[in-house]
């Protein structure tokens, strides 16, 4: 594969929209039929609007996207690739079908989103410890160390990166080749390299990280496909033991396998509040929507015409439903306590609409 690292395999793809492909037939096609043009990744973080804030629009479509991505990510590790449908990922986000189709062509475009978004998560853990310096078997513990414990605590990623992936269209499975070609190299540079006065023809040649990498990934795939899975890493001695032992013999093998064992890390529980405050809304989350509520986040106490001009909604009437809505559904209060004719209301977020806002932000990084 040309000797690409892992970090430039990592980040080859960009971390917006994925490109898309053509439509596949009934299950995964968009309403439309025919090839669909790439969807445009979202604008640059830190964009801004007139307002101070950033545009609305372009605010919602990040979020509706990471709520497609997380809900397919969710639906894969619960039973699979075959059965999924843009139906099935549509409910579980909460979004409509028309948005989905917005961003995404397919039902298989969305899923190598979430393949790539897992990707970048795992990348960002194990490469600044597999780039740590010390010796090849040092910087290749270290970096399955953090893997193993990415895997732990993100099974949903994890199993769509080592498990799922390899039953997705053609797409994804190139995709996840070419990471597994990358840690193949990583492997074989380092280990392969002659010792003391080794004889270079005699080093080991590629295949041998081929069947190193290979033998690890099919362990932690046995482990990720088992009903209930125990934590993986109490396998790391073991593991290294295993990639080490064509390189430099059963002795170093034998000191991998009594390295201090790391305490198996608990898979997080579940939390008592539901992870996604904007699924149990019972309303689209629309362009306005968010912007009323980033307007009213910005300035507690404003009134119906100061969220107005904030959020740039000039029509009053609409306003005045959007704010009725909010209102209704617990999301924002008036808090003048009493309130004579004529005189403005001063609006500010609810609990739960704070809740809501913080779920923006998270989602957004915004």
């Amino acid at each position: 594969m040309g000797g690409e690292t892992v970090a430039e395999v990592a980040s080859s793809r960009s971390r917006g929209a994925v490109p898309t492909r053509g439509a596949r037939g009934d299950r995964a096609a968009a309403p439309t039929g025919g090839a669909r043009e790439s969807r445009a990744a979202p604008p640059a973080r830190g964009a801004r609007g007139a307002n101070g804030f950033a545009p609305g629009r372009e605010r919602v479509s990040e979020i509706q996207r990471a709520r497609i991505v997380t809900a397919i990510t969710e639906l894969v590790r619960e039973g699979g690739v075959a059965g999924i449908t843009v139906a099935h990922v549509v409910e579980r986000s909460g979004v409509s079908r028309r948005t989905f189709y917005e961003l995404f062509s397919d039902r298989d475009d969305c899923l190598l989103a979430a393949f790539e978004q897992a990707l970048g998560r795992a990348a960002a853990i194990v490469l600044p410890a597999y780039g740590t310096a010390g010796a090849w078997e040092q910087r290749i513990r270290a970096g399955l160390a953090a893997l193993l414990g990415f895997l732990d605590e993100e099974p949903a990623m994890g199993g769509l990166l080592v498990v799922d992936a390899l039953a997705a269209e053609r797409p994804v499975i190139e995709r996840r080749a070419t990471v597994v070609q990358a840690l193949i190299d990583a492997v074989h540079r380092g280990g392969a390299r002659p010792r003391g006065g080794a004889d270079a023809k005699a080093r080991p040649g590629r295949i041998v990280a081929e069947g190193a990498v290979g033998a690890v990934l099919a362990v932690i795939h046995a482990r990720l496909s088992a009903r209930d899975p125990k934590p993986l890493a109490g396998l790391l001695n073991e593991l290294m033991g295993m990639i080490v032992l064509p390189y430099q013999g059963p002795e170093a093998a034998v000191r991998e396998l009594h390295q201090p064992s790391p305490r198996p890390r608990r898979r997080p529980a579940a939390p008592a509040t539901p992870a996604d405050p904007l699924r149990e809304l019972d309303m689209r989350l629309t362009y306005r929507t968010v912007r009323v509520l980033m307007a009213i986040a910005e300035r507690p106490g404003a009134s119906s015409r100061g969220v107005a001009d904030a959020s740039g909604i000039a029509d009053q009437g609409q306003m005045s439903k959007l704010l009725w809505r909010l209102e209704h559904l617990g999301l924002i209060a008036n808090t003048v306590e009493r309130q004579g004719r004529g005189e403005p209301n001063a609006w500010s977020l609810t609990p739960r609409g704070e809740q809501v806002q913080r779920a923006i932000h998270a989602q957004t990084g915004r």
